[in-house]
This record gives structure tokens, C-alpha cells and sequence, in this order.
């Protein structure tokens, strides 16, 4: 490094001046010199961020005799002393950072996705019905309501309502009847889409939306079944009696909801839900749970498919159910 900054200085210099002599008359010829030499070196482009060679061309130019004859160290790098403090490198602070990278990063920070949603009048139930979801859903709700009456809100669901996709209880069923009672209190036009499953009560939910406006994916899933007793654990025996007679009251408040919305008989849903009763898009409608299937030009090939039961029939099939 010393010989090639050296060799790089020399080249500098014109080659035919001859050494600087330090005499009694030093001071005259030192000056013709510096004369000499600013007339006469070109001075190369150099990087105006990059200090060391900044301050090497200032002193190049201004006192080119502090460059020339100097005394070798091995210990100390060429040309460190003409700063007050060496330093090698430029610190990390001091080093600018190249614009090719992180050009296109964001200059704030993402956006809120549910906030984005809910700006669209957008509310997505994507999880369990626990208590946290239910606060949120329910003031949603209402923020939606206050901002505009008169424009419809758009629910999406893909929920296992107030239990897991394993059928453990993660919620009390009155999370589930908590939304359901804020939505018939809204004055607004209320649109439901099954994007997902909607299992229990969020299958309730689903059918509770503006009639005409419940809709479901082709791929989706609902499913009604009766509710659960939560986890007794070390309950006495008559306390035990006082949960499982309010999981009664809670089903039956279920099936009469679920009657009303879908337009079935409580006995029909009743018998239906004796077990989980699962429904796919097409047998979804035929229950009365939505009004229509959101296809994208497929209409024409679901009218043309056979029924299941008249495959069935077709097939000489009967139904397990019937032998």
C-alpha cells in the first residue's frame, strides 16, 4: 500500500523538477516550486465522499512539499499524519448508503390489513368465536352502523364457531349469539359469504345475513350441529346437572334461530342436527342457509349435474338410510 501511494504521488509530480533543496534561500524555492506545481499537476477526479483522498488532493494542491522526500516508518502507514486524528476507514455512520438497495422499500410503514378491510366495509370472522374475536366482530359492528346506516356490510366467514376443527369447546355459545343479536340490531343491509366453513354457530351467522344476500364459495362447508358441554373437570355432580341444562337451553335456542333463518320446521332442524350435518355449497341453498353460490361461469355445469339422490336412484342405489 505504502509503495503504490508513494508511486502514485510521484506520478504527479513532473518528472523533469528537480528534488527541493532545503537551503538558506528554502523558503523562495519552496514557493516557486508550489507555483511551479499547481500550474503544472493535473489533478485527478477523485470521489468527493470518500475523506482520506479528499484531504490527500487538499494537500496535494496546497502543499505538494509535505508529499515529496518523505521519511519511511514501517511502523506507520504513508501520508496517515497529515490528519489530526488517522483513522483507515470512514465510520460506519460516515459511509453513504448506495441507493440500488432497498431503493423500492416502503418509506412508512405496511398497512393494517383489517383496517383496509374494514375501510371497504369488510369484516372478516377468520377465527374461533373466543371472547377476544367476538369484542372485536361486535365493535366493528357498530363502528360500520355509525359511520354510514344506509350502506350494506359485507361479512365474511371462515369460522368453527365456539368450537375447534376437533369439536373441543374453545368459546361459550354466547359469543356466538353475542354477534348474532348485534347484527339484527343493525339498521344496515347485511351481506354473509362462507369463504371457508362455517361450523355451528358461525353457520348461524352465515344464514343470519339480509335475505338474498348469503352467499357461499363453491368449495365451502357448513355444518350445524347441537352445542357441547364445556370441560367439567372437578365439578360436583349438581353442578355438572346445571351445565348440561343449559347446553339444552342453548341448542334448542339454536335450533329455533336456525329454523327462522332457514326457513324450516324446528323439528326438521332438530332431526337434522341430532348429528353434525354437514353441507356442501349446492345442499347449503337447498336448506335455506344461503341464497346463492358464488360461481364464475360455471352455472350452466352445475344445473347440468344429476342430483346425488337421482344418481342414486339411476343406479339402482339405495340409500342406508332406507334399507
Amino acid at each position: 500500500m505504502a509503495s503504490c501511494l508513494q508511486a502514485s504521488m510521484n506520478s504527479l509530480l513532473p518528472r523533469s523538477s528537480p528534488p527541493l533543496s532545503l537551503n538558506s534561500s528554502g523558503r523562495r524555492n519552496s514557493k516557486a516550486f508550489r507555483v511551479k506545481a499547481a500550474a503544472k499537476i493535473p489533478m485527478p477526479p477523485i470521489n468527493p465522499n470518500d475523506p482520506f483522498l479528499s484531504k490527500l488532493a487538499s494537500v496535494a494542491a496546497q502543499s505538494p512539499e509535505r508529499l515529496i522526500a518523505r521519511p519511511l516508518n514501517a511502523d506507520t502507514p504513508p501520508y496517515l499524519d497529515i490528519f489530526d486524528s488517522p483513522q483507515l476507514m470512514s465510520s460506519p455512520a460516515q459511509v453513504e448508503r448506495s441507493v440500488a438497495y432497498n431503493e423500492h422499500r416502503p418509506r412508512t410503514p405496511p398497512p393494517d390489513l383489517p383496517s383496509m378491510l374494514l375501510d371497504g366495509r369488510i369484516v372478516y370472522i377468520g377465527m374461533p368465536l373466543v371472547p377476544a374475536v367476538t369484542e372485536l366482530i361486535v365493535a366493528e359492528l357498530m363502528y360500520l352502523q355509525w359511520l354510514d346506516p344506509k350502506e350494506p356490510i359485507y361479512i365474511y366467514i371462515n369460522s368453527t364457531g365456539t368450537t375447534r376443527d376437533d369439536g373441543e369447546t374453545v368459546g361459550m355459545e354466547s359469543e356466538g349469539f353475542a354477534i348474532y343479536d348485534s347484527l339484527m340490531q343493525l339498521k344496515n343491509e347485511v351481506h354473509t359469504v362462507c369463504v371457508g366453513a362455517a361450523i355451528g354457530h358461525a353457520c348461524l351467522l352465515l344464514s343470519a345475513g339480509t335475505k338474498g344476500k348469503r352467499f357461499m364459495m363453491p368449495h365451502s362447508k357448513a355444518m350445524i350441529q347441537q352445542p357441547r358441554v364445556p370441560s367439567s373437570g372437578l365439578m360436583p355432580a349438581s353442578d355438572v346437572l346445571i351445565r348440561a341444562k343449559e347446553v339444552i337451553t342453548n341448542r334448542d335456542i339454536l335450533v329455533g334461530l336456525l329454523a327462522k333463518h332457514t326457513g324450516n320446521s324446528v323439528e326438521t332442524v332438530a332431526n337434522v342436527m341430532r348429528r353434525p350435518y354437514y353441507m356442501d355449497a349446492l345442499k347449503a341453498k337447498e336448506f335455506g342457509v344461503i341464497d346463492k353460490v358464488l360461481w364464475r361461469g360455471q352455472e350452466k355445469i352445475i344445473a347440468d349435474v344429476v342430483p346425488s339422490d337421482e344418481f342414486d336412484k339411476n343406479a339402482g342405489i339405495r340409500s342406508a338410510e332406507r334399507v
